[in-house]
């Protein structure tokens, strides 16, 4: 395994069509929107992507979904007992040889997400608590334009409960979708925090085709097959720890817009995308549209 050859950055262009790329649990589910009408996704919701692709690929995931669990744990604080070595330093009194960064190195070395984002672990009955910070950071998704907000009412076939002669109300719903919108996804690598954690060139690797491959498997009800797609990525691999151009210009080097006689994006292409920056590093582009 090696070390981080240098800082990365990256930046993602996500189509969404006819589907609720993330809704909003306090807004009745509803896609989530800002004040200024763009559509948005939130960091933790990419973070769970790629926590379920980077399970794909065969890491072992500490915050794993429910649903996706490939182990027979139903806690976290299971799924850390499950590891001998670091069941046993956390089980150590407070002042009685106990030894936070060893706890975070095995936990590091034991899962792959939290070497890559970081975590808190802070148990009830554990004699020790510590948190991990992680070199991967993400950005809320933003979409490129304001994005039209599509609700339908929905019913249920059948009864909740059995005994009763007509459908009840509770068989009332509502479905809500993003009619089209392509939204931009930022993130970044530290190198610095990277070797504190452990994480490494192939890790780096790992996120990459992870991030290629982000709606895989993710299908649902609100997120039909095909509706999200990854349809263009830059990906910066920089010689230094800590180049001189930073994330932050690195992010505005892009003129997004839509193209001239389109008054209402339907399709990726509708689109126009440049970026440039004057002494920075050319980037690696994947177009998948």
């Amino acid at each position: 395994m090696s070390e981080m050859r240098g800082k990365v950055d990256f930046t993602l262009f996500v189509s969404v069509s006819n589907a609720n790329p993330n809704g909003d649990p306090l807004n009745g589910n509803r896609p989530r929107i800002n004040l200024d009408g763009y559509g948005e996704i939130s960091d933790v919701c990419i973070k769970r992507k790629i926590r379920n692709r980077l399970q794909d690929l065969g890491y072992r995931i500490f915050v794993q979904s429910d649903d996706r669990a490939d182990d027979s744990f139903t806690s976290l604080k299971e799924r850390a007992d499950s590891c001998e070595e670091l069941k046993k330093q956390m089980e150590i009194k407070k002042g009685a040889g106990a030894n936070r960064d060893l706890c975070a190195k095995i936990a590091c070395k034991e899962w792959m997400d939290v070497r890559t984002f970081g975590q808190v672990f802070a148990f009830k009955g554990s004699s020790v608590s510590f948190g991990v910070r992680g070199p991967v950071s993400i950005h809320q998704a933003v979409s490129l334009s304001p994005i039209d907000i599509i609700s339908m009412q929905i019913t249920k076939s059948v009864n909740s409960e059995a005994g009763k002669e007509s459908k009840a109300s509770d068989t009332m719903g509502s479905k809500h979708r993003v009619e089209f919108g392509v939204y931009k996804i930022m993130g970044s690598i530290n190198v610095q925090l990277a070797e504190k954690t452990g994480f490494t060139q192939e890790d780096a690797e790992a996120i990459k085709e992870a991030l290629k491959t982000l709606f895989e498997n993710d299908a649902s009800s609100a997120r039909p097959e095909g509706s999200l797609e990854v349809c263009k990525m830059y990906w910066w691999q920089h010689d230094e720890k800590t180049p001189v151009i930073s994330s932050g210009k690195i992010q505005r080097g892009f003129s997004t817009g839509i193209r001239a006689g389109i008054a209402h994006p339907k399709k990726f292409e509708d689109y126009e995308i440049t970026w440039h920056v004057d002494g920075c590093k050319e980037p690696e582009v994947f177009d998948f549209v």
